[in-house]
């Protein structure tokens, strides 16, 4: 299947927008309650990081895209979900939810899956990344953000995630296209690939920073009042739009990922008693000082209205 990757890029460059075409200021903001305003706080914190998780995702996967022109994509997405965290955060200091320069903190499980990220995307395989990314645009982001759709009537809010959900909408079929023309290639590489994400620092990291992290964002939207059946339809998505493609399917990385994606969401799947769980209980109790300060990124992270 042919893909035009470059008219994918124009589209993207004509789409642009900003947090100053926002007004921020406008009616709406009243209609958070104080009930309301715990919960969503930690829930918007989650999704301000798992952004940035995304973020750092497309920044490794331009360095390893295989045209110019998909680097070029992935550059922009990487800058289109910082901006998204960014107007997230807009959106949380609207409600009230944060002081002037207030950043809210990440859990343990996302600082370790940042620390992961920052020290080992480079020995990560193109097709560990491009599996990890859109699985956790479809389970997570997009289950995110319908809910809180559902829960949030701030007209304010709705039309932010206009804008978000066009990008991701984006993201979503770039991911797919790549896998698919990256499922094309020899068998050879895909088993050399294979062989890459059974380093012992990229099986370490994808074991005991991304299984508890899925768990942890798991229960947290779940326990927030999220549906079984929206979590379940989220990660349908994902595996169906990867079956489309019978180059995916080859994919060996997309196999492990879609299976994981598939016990995340059974709550009575062993995965959790044995492993899941037992590494959330491990990672809260492991002391954040150890993964060392913030990256210098995380400072440049802002409510303010910037333009294009």
């Amino acid at each position: 299947m042919a893909h035009d990757f470059d008219t994918m890029l124009r589209t993207i460059k004509d789409k642009q927008w900003s947090l100053a075409d926002v007004d921020w200021d406008a009616p709406g903001a009243e209609t958070i309650t104080d009930e309301q305003r715990p919960k969503l706080k930690q829930f918007m914190a989650d999704l301000v990081w798992i952004e940035n998780i995304g973020a750092m995702g497309f920044a490794a996967l331009a360095d390893k895209a295989p045209t110019e022109t998909i680097k070029q994509i992935y550059k922009y997405f990487h800058a289109e979900e910082q901006k998204h965290a960014n107007a997230e955060l807009a959106l949380m200091k609207r409600w009230g939810m944060l002081d002037d320069g207030e950043t809210p903190e990440p859990t343990v499980q996302v600082k370790m899956a940042i620390w992961v990220l920052d020290n080992f995307s480079d020995d990560m395989p193109l097709t560990g990344l491009a599996t990890l990314i859109p699985m956790l645009e479809c389970a997570l982001d997009g289950a995110l953000v319908k809910f809180l759709l559902d829960e949030v009537s701030d007209p304010v809010c709705h039309e932010v995630f206009r804008h978000i959900n066009s990008d991701e909408s984006r993201h979503i079929a770039v991911d797919f296209q790549v896998l698919d023309v990256v499922g094309a290639g020899p068998v050879r590489r895909q088993l050399i690939e294979s062989a890459a994400v059974l380093k012992p620092q990229v099986l370490l990291g994808l074991i005991v920073v991304f299984v508890p992290l899925l768990n942890k964002m798991r229960d947290n939207i779940v326990a927030m009042g999220l549906s079984e059946q929206k979590l379940y339809n989220a990660v349908k998505r994902f595996v169906s739009n990867g079956d489309r493609s019978a180059n995916t399917r080859r994919i060996p990385a997309y196999q492990m990922f879609k299976q994981q994606a598939r016990m995340v969401i059974d709550r009575t799947h062993p995965y959790h008693r044995f492993l899941a769980d037992p590494l959330v209980k491990l990672t809260n109790a492991f002391p954040a000082r150890l993964l060392g300060k913030p990256p210098s990124w995380s400072k440049e992270l802002t409510h303010e209205p910037v333009d294009r």
